[in-house]
């Protein structure tokens, strides 16, 4: 338990949180009551948030920018949720990409991962494009070297495009080749892929990559897709669940970079999370592509923190 106390490097310290108050006691508590700062008393098996602001691949990967802007509407959006559960809440702060640097974000984005796990938090990341993704997972996979770990996506698009530089489009294919080289295996499974969205040559590569997914037609039922989730589970020591809210539809989630024009109904999501949260094995969880510019309502940013909220509370 060296590490347990390894300091958690961000380039941006937490803002104070607010939101309706109702009370003081425990039965009227709110997330922004409940959130306190990291630190050498945050306690092992408390949520900790860590955003990560970057829309640096998704400009690489020529969508609407605006995602480096989702992780303080997030947080926006938990505040005033009520708590139910007495489990810590802790906020790490920022990781923040500026311009172009997205590999060295992605590096302190895995070490601030590696370090908060090693603390026994469950990291919680709040992005940025999908381009989190690697810097997500390679700092799980830094903390429980030698575990197997799944990764379940999701997403509308199988994020598998080969290109010179890191996007938003490549980090599964980036998180494979980074495994072919150690000699691990990739275990790579998706709900909700839009067979217009995804070319042929991702659906060969995904083939390839012997990657299990299901097609958003096949997962409009939450009986449809809990097997598929429960089988992948069964096969993974540890669970690296990363969320791309663009595999909602859009009339739900029409604040991201590609809104979806069919999408995963929202309840089978919901319902995803649950499983995944009560199964033990939930390591790391991000949550991505969230674009306050386009979010109508805040609908997208409030939709995303009921499924955080129910990540955080079952288990």
């Amino acid at each position: 338990m060296e590490n347990f106390a390894a300091p958690v490097n961000v380039d941006r310290a937490p803002n104070q949180w607010s939101g309706r108050i109702d009370g003081d006691t425990a039965e009227h508590l709110r997330w922004h009551q409940q959130v306190a700062a990291l630190d050498e008393n945050t306690a092992p098996g408390a949520v900790a948030l860590l955003g990560f602001a970057s829309d640096a691949g998704v400009k690489r990967n020529a969508g609407r920018p605006g995602a480096a802007e989702g992780p303080a509407a997030l947080r926006a959006a938990l505040g005033s949720m009520a708590i139910h559960v007495p489990r810590g809440i802790v906020d790490a702060g920022d990781v923040v990409v500026h311009g172009d640097e997205l590999e060295s974000g992605q590096h302190r984005l895995a070490e601030a991962v590696t370090a908060l796990h090693r603390r026994g938090t469950l990291p919680i990341v709040l992005g940025g494009g999908h381009e989190t993704a690697y810097g997500s997972f390679m700092g799980l996979h830094a903390a429980v070297d030698g575990a197997r770990i799944g990764i379940l996506n999701l997403d509308a698009h199988f994020d598998l495009r080969s290109a010179p530089r890191r996007s938003s489009g490549t980090p599964f294919l980036d998180i494979a080749q980074h495994l072919q080289g150690t000699g691990e295996a990739f275990n790579y499974a998706i709900v909700g892929i839009s067979r217009p969205n995804n070319t042929g040559i991702l659906f060969d590569k995904a083939e390839q990559l012997s990657v299990r997914y299901l097609l958003d037609e096949e997962s409009q039922s939450l009986s449809e897709v809990s097997g598929f989730v429960a089988d992948f589970l069964a096969e993974i020591d540890v669970l690296y669940l990363t969320i791309d809210l663009d595999v909602l539809p859009a009339s739900v989630a029409p604040g991201v970079s590609a809104p979806a024009g069919y999408g995963v109904p929202y309840e089978v999501i919901h319902g995803i999370c649950r499983q995944v949260a009560a199964s033990g094995k939930l390591g790391l969880v991000d949550v991505v592509e969230l674009n306050p510019h386009f979010d109508v309502d805040a609908r997208t940013a409030r939709s995303a923190a009921r499924l955080i909220h129910t990540l955080a509370s079952v288990g």
